[in-house]
């Protein structure tokens, strides 16, 4: 097994960009998202619920995932760029998909907002494999 040095500056860097990745894509689909989810604007933001609160738990859970990417990587001895990404995408077909799949069968959700919400997670976390996979320290 190979020693696991988490790098908490790729940890944090893949963390934000994960992040901004959802404010564009979810601008970007956000018509497609809100049919999807069979709700408006105007109906989420009457939730009450609150933003800071929602925006901290995402960011708490991209700051989980990313540290969980960043010792899989380690783990399995795919530091590079290259492995990131691969342990990125055999995570999310072995993991995400079939989970998310099987709880939009069973809610009736169609295809494009499995789409749309699956393929966010998959693009963030090829972003978060390459940065966990290619970011080396500099030896000293």
């Amino acid at each position: 097994m190979h020693p696991i040095r988490h790098n908490p500056i790729a940890i944090l860097l893949a963390t934000l960009l994960y992040f901004v990745l959802g404010a564009f894509w979810f601008t970007a689909f956000r018509q497609a998202w809100l049919d999807g989810i069979g709700r408006t604007m105007q109906q989420l933001a009457a939730t009450g619920s609150s933003p800071f609160f929602i925006y901290a738990i995402a960011l708490v859970g991209t700051f989980i995932l990313a540290l969980f990417l960043s010792w899989l990587i380690q783990t399995t001895g795919h530091q590079t760029t290259k492995g990131g990404i691969l342990i990125a995408v055999v995570t999310w077909i072995g993991v995400v998909l079939p989970t998310w799949s099987t709880e939009y069968a069973f809610e009736a959700r169609g295809l494009r907002i499995l789409v749309i919400n699956t393929g966010y997670i998959l693009t963030g976390m090829i972003i978060m494999g390459a940065v966990l996979g290619g970011w080396k320290k500099k030896s000293t």
